[in-house]
């Protein structure tokens, strides 16, 4: 699941990404609200937190914006806590609103009930073959058995099925799981991929995981495998 964060504070928005990426998001965040509304326009988000405050143009003004053209779900985090501002945010289409200071465990617990809310559940689970991927449990299965993941191998077999059949660089998956930029010099998508093959493919048919040289990983059921 992919989170857009727009929060100027660098406290606060470090801490933030930090958590949500742990607990197996991937997490891109700005500090302004121009540049918020540039990412939620050109890039595929699952839910956006926004700050009210914010420099450029603030959280009511961005929200405006994106329910034109989106209605991703939305939870603003602030420090403005009155009654009016609460309620002028979820008349502009904000799904939820937590004001700050919060208790990270309280913030975890909304992100996975707006994922949730009114969504059916099948459409939170993926698959390719036999291989499931339960978005809402955080759970994965292969041929009905249950595939033990890190949090970060959520993630990128996450990333893997979402774009089934699309060779991706090690750069892509260096970025979006880990939120680096990849050097050759680091073996950690590598020796990641290998790990979630150990647990996916090593016992099984048809191997979905597969290496394109000199390009990247693919996740996908080949004609001579099936």
């Amino acid at each position: 699941m992919r989170i857009l964060l727009v929060e100027d504070e660098q406290m606060t928005g470090s801490y933030l990404k930090k958590g949500l990426s742990e607990a197996g998001y991937v997490v891109d965040w700005v500090e302004d609200g121009i540049s918020g509304q540039h990412q939620a326009e050109n890039e595929d988000y699952d839910l956006l937190i926004l700050d009210v405050m914010l420099p450029g143009q603030d959280g009511w003004t961005l929200l405006e914006k994106i329910r034109k053209h989106s209605s991703t779900p939305v939870l603003f985090l602030t420090a403005r806590d009155d009654v009016s501002d609460r309620v002028k945010g979820l008349e502009l289409g904000a799904d939820d609103y937590l004001a700050k200071p919060f208790d990270f465990v309280e913030l975890t617990a909304r992100v996975k009930s707006i994922l949730r809310r009114g969504q059916p559940r099948e459409t939170n689970v993926m698959r390719v073959a036999d291989l499931e991927l339960d978005l809402n449990r955080r759970k994965a299965t292969r041929q009905g058995n249950t595939v033990l993941l890190t949090a970060k191998e959520f993630t990128l077999l996450w990333l893997l099925m979402r774009r089934e059949g699309e060779v991706l660089p090690r750069a892509t998956i260096a970025a979006q799981v880990w939120d680096m930029n990849f050097n050759s010099d680091t073996n950690v998508v590598d020796a990641s991929i290998r790990r979630l093959r150990s647990k996916i493919d090593d016992a099984y048919e048809p191997k979905l995981i597969h290496t394109v040289r000199g390009m990247g990983y693919v996740l996908e059921v080949r004609d001579d495998e099936a």
